[in-house]
């Protein structure tokens, strides 16, 4: 294992590349890159170099790596990657300093010293994700909200002020400030980061997949697992092969009437289309320069929806802009600047960078645009939404009618307040302005606000069984909207302020109007949400609710107007005013001069500095807080938010060899693009579930459920959330929903897949899920991995693999096998196989065996296996990252070099 003191790196010059860069009063150290490369090579890979030429040790394995880069990783060789932060966020973050809490323990039980573990390099958490969405559409739903955030997850918030207080290098930025990908791009990404007087770029780390966001600002990064973000914490380097990059050519302005929000639909569709997942973007030309950062940012944060690494805008004019607009100092834009420009990291709109291939978009051809009913990259241009609408409700319809067509839409009468409501399928049950996708970006949500205005002037008024929300990622949004005069009418409509993070976009939209969801379950009504947000996966955004679109903030206030899908925004009113006169879309859209002249007269830098000026220190309740400083955490036993997890439980010094599987359970059989919200929920915990059976008994009211995010410290709830969307189909227990499969030791009788898997673990028969086409999409979820593990599955067999999920799997010690023949229901017809998966022992020579034989029932499939570089072999052989990680600081406190030479992949 290769340790490091600090992030200057070696501290060597085996290439020659040091240089000084005097600027802002300083004299810094850098390693200057252009020495090794010609200038066409992609400015992500440039910060790659930069990455591997400060961490040479001088021994052939940096040698091949440098060069590994310079052939655009044609010679198959992986690098390894340091990070310079780790980025976390509170569902996250509370298993990673769970698990740092864990190692700590364990390494006191083998004889170490517990004080090793410890993050190295800074590490910084935003509580955004737990505040859900209660109360709506009133003054105190803010207030409310939060009461109610605080209540839900006062064990989580001690544990976290804990962490912050014993763990050296870690920061919390407390709840209510605002979503974590808006705090990183408004206030706490660097660019250039200077540290012991080296100066070399801020490549963020991330336990979201949307750590992309950052990217619009030219910073490298991208999400990965939170085991992995605790290998990094721990000064851990993540191997990686060198990635295709795909350069996606800018061209022309968009025409007025289009968003930045359409504008990432289709690039969204355009670069799903093309493929590019495990592949960086970058983006060039001259359509760059028409982009402002708030909407390179945009584009940036739905990398993953893309399906890439990251999605890369190099620094330019525009980004100085945007740091001097925030609030960041003229030492700090002076310093990004000259390095930028001194290592190549600028954006000419005139260069041409030797990419893997390239993609074309003209600006000007974007349109208005939705995304729905389940995909991000299912776009739906807005003249086509009306009919785009019925095709995929018939659809939803034939399968909950066991195949037969729908000839006519459910409807159902709800009374509100005590009139009576006559609503059809495509009912909008939800209408949130939300994520950081575009509530970052001011002026979509200037946009919003006076198309919030011209609305109430034009007498018009949201539906009244539409929930309607405003949960911005940034306190200076509501600053932005106090001084333009925007909130009243944007109260007028509903959108009342309900918190600051994440909310409906991560599932906490909270319950839906009481008598709609009466109406959902009384009548099976099939309702819409509407959300500018990033993800409207099956099952997300509401139990309740079967289709999701991603709209601009400006269309979510259309559609709440409107109250329904099943309307062509283009043709057709939203409403009618107090006189009959029909409205339109277009009568009450704000021109984009108008947009400019608002955010010109209300938005300004002090804003960003007064709303950062103390980001760490939180409210009242925050520093209310009174948790002591120790070593150790003391776990209290009856807690149902935090208990200590098993995975290190009798951990040996040594890993135990590696053996082929034999006689596996097929635990789960799932079809083609099941995501980590199907695998691994955040929303809440319904009741019935097989979770809410074990609160129930642990006397926690249903009330007090909350849900599986702000549960993720307790592995006995997430354990029983495993495969528990409601929404995901077990083809082992056909006709089932949910988390549920079939007992083979019982005979084959029907059983919750935590109880079945308890007793295949009991009885010592291994376990393993069974898949087909990009397998674990969506959110980087540790415990859409962490679940299966201790669940006991052994292995994932599917026809591919997401490239976040894939690492999560290896990570925790679960195998990734990919299929080379057939798929699902050629290996496992009916679930009832026995799964043998032989070859796996070659691991144990220190050789990962290019396939393995997957033998079913006589027959045999060949699969590759998906340890795709030395150090992902070195994870799965250990047991994990984190078995792997205290090893190491073992050998290293007892001063074996030999043990830690075996650990160097």
């Amino acid at each position: 294992m290769r340790g490091r003191n600090h992030l200057a790196g070696s501290g060597l010059d085996t290439l020659g590349t040091r240089a000084r860069l005097e600027v802002a009063g300083q004299s810094l150290t850098y390693h200057r890159i252009d020495r090794l490369t010609p200038a066409d090579l992609p400015v992500s890979l440039r910060i790659l170099l930069e990455n591997v030429a400060r961490f040479h040790d001088g021994t052939s394995r940096g040698d091949e790596q440098v060069q590994a880069i310079l052939s655009r990783g044609a010679s198959g060789t992986p690098v390894d990657l340091y990070a310079s932060r780790v980025f976390l966020h509170d569902t996250n973050g509370v298993p990673t300093v769970v698990d740092l809490a864990a190692m700590r323990d364990a390494m006191a039980a083998l004889g170490g010293d517990p004080g090793l573990v410890n993050p190295v390099i800074a590490s910084e958490l935003v509580v955004d994700h737990s505040v859900i969405a209660d109360v709506f559409g009133r003054p105190d739903a803010l207030t409310r909200n939060v009461e109610l955030e605080y209540a839900r997850n006062g064990e989580r918030y001690r544990f976290l002020k804990w962490g912050q207080q014993s763990l050296k290098n870690f920061s919390v930025v407390p709840p209510g400030t605002g979503i974590m990908h808006q705090v990183n791009v408004e206030h706490l990404a660097r660019v250039v980061m200077v540290e012991d007087g080296w100066a070399f770029p801020d490549v963020c780390l991330g336990t979201d997949s949307h750590t992309t966001m950052v990217n619009g600002l030219g910073v490298l990064g991208w999400g990965i697992g939170g085991i992995e973000a605790e290998a990094a914490m721990l000064g851990q380097s993540m191997s990686a092969l060198v990635p295709d990059v795909v350069g996606v050519r800018l061209t022309g302005a968009l025409p007025a009437g289009a968003t930045a929000t359409d504008l990432v639909l289709t690039i969204t569709e355009l670069l799903r289309a093309h493929g590019v997942i495990g592949k960086f973007v970058e983006f060039h030309g001259t359509g760059v320069s028409a982009l402002s950062v708030a909407d390179r940012v945009t584009i940036a944060n739905m990398s993953p929806e893309f399906g890439s690494t990251c999605a890369l805008f190099p620094v330019d004019d525009e980004t100085l802009r945007y740091l001097r607009f925030t609030g960041r100092s003229e030492a700090q834009l002076a310093l990004v600047e000259a390095y930028a420009k001194e290592q190549g990291l600028w954006h000419h709109p005139g260069s041409a960078p030797r990419f893997t291939d390239t993609v074309d978009l003209d600006l000007s051809t974007i349109v208005p645009s939705l995304a729905g009913p389940s995909r991000p990259e299912d776009r739906v241009p807005l003249d086509q939404a009306k009919a785009r609408f019925r095709t995929a409700v018939d659809s939803i319809r034939k399968q909950g009618t066991n195949g037969d067509t729908a000839t006519t839409a459910a409807t159902a009468t709800v009374v509100i307040d005590g009139t009576a409501h006559e609503v059809r399928d495509g009912a909008v049950a939800v209408a949130a302005i939300t994520s950081c996708t575009n509530t970052s970006n001011p002026a979509v949500m200037v946009g919003a606000g006076l198309l919030a205005r011209n609305a109430v002037r034009a007498g018009l008024r949201s539906k009244p069984w539409v929930k309607t929300t405003l949960s911005p990622g940034s306190r200076v949004v509501m600053d932005y909207y106090r001084r333009a005069g925007l909130i009243p009418d944007l109260e007028a409509l509903g959108f009342h302020l309900a918190g600051f993070g994440c909310m409906t976009c991560i599932g906490a939209s909270g319950p839906l109007i009481g008598p709609v969801s009466e109406a959902i379950a009384d009548t099976g009504l099939t309702v819409a949400s509407v959300l500018s947000g990033n993800r409207n996966f099956e099952g997300r955004i509401q139990p309740d609710v079967a289709m999701n679109y991603l709209a601009s903030p400006p269309l979510v206030i259309a559609y709440a107007l409107t109250g329904t899908m099943d309307v062509d925004l283009r043709t057709e009113p939203l409403g009618h005013g107090p006189q009959g006169d029909p409205v339109y879309l277009h009568d009450i859209w704000p021109d984009p001069a108008e947009i400019a002249d608002v955010m010109a007269g209300s938005i300004d830098a002090a804003m960003f500095t007064d709303a950062y000026a103390n980001v760490f220190a939180g409210d009242r309740r925050w520093q209310d807080i009174n948790v002591p400083a120790t070593e150790g955490f003391a776990w209290d036993e009856d807690s149902t938010y935090i208990r200590r997890p098993p995975y290190l439980d009798d951990m040996a010094r040594e890993p135990e060899a590696v053996q082929d599987i034999i006689g596996a359970r097929v635990l789960v059989k799932l079809g083609d693009q099941v995501t980590t919200d199907h695998i691994s929920p955040a929303g809440a915990i319904t009741e019935g579930s097989t979770a809410a059976r074990y609160l129930a008994q642990l006397g926690v009211p249903r009330s007090d459920f909350n849900t599986y995010a702000s549960r993720r410290g307790n592995h006995q709830v997430m354990m029983r959330g495993a495969f528990a969307n409601v929404r995901l189909r077990n083809k082992v227990a056909p006709g089932t929903r949910g988390g549920r499969t079939l007992n083979f030791l019982a005979g084959g009788g029907e059983s919750s897949i935590h109880d079945a898997a308890a007793a295949y673990r009991e009885a010592g028969v291994p376990m393993v899920v069974v898949a087909g086409r990009d397998y674990g999409g969506g959110s980087s979820r540790d415990w859409a991995a962490k679940g299966p593990a201790l669940l006991g599955v052994r292995a994932v067999i599917a026809q591919s693999f997401e490239r976040i999920h894939r690492s999560n799997l290896i990570a925790m010690g679960i195998l990734p096998l990919e299929l080379l023949e057939g798929g699902p229901d050629d290996l496992a017809p009916t679930g009832a196989e026995a799964i043998t998966v032989a070859g796996l022992e070659t691991l144990n020579t220190g050789r990962v065996p290019a396939t393995v034989r997957v033998l079913s029932n006589g027959r045999a499939f060949a699969a590759r296996v998906r340890l795709d570089t030395p150090r992902e072999a070195e994870y799965f052989r250990h047991g994990g990252v984190m078995p792997y990680v205290l090893r190491g600081l073992l050998a290293a406190t007892a001063g074996t070099a030999e043990t830690a030479s075996e650990m160097r992949p």
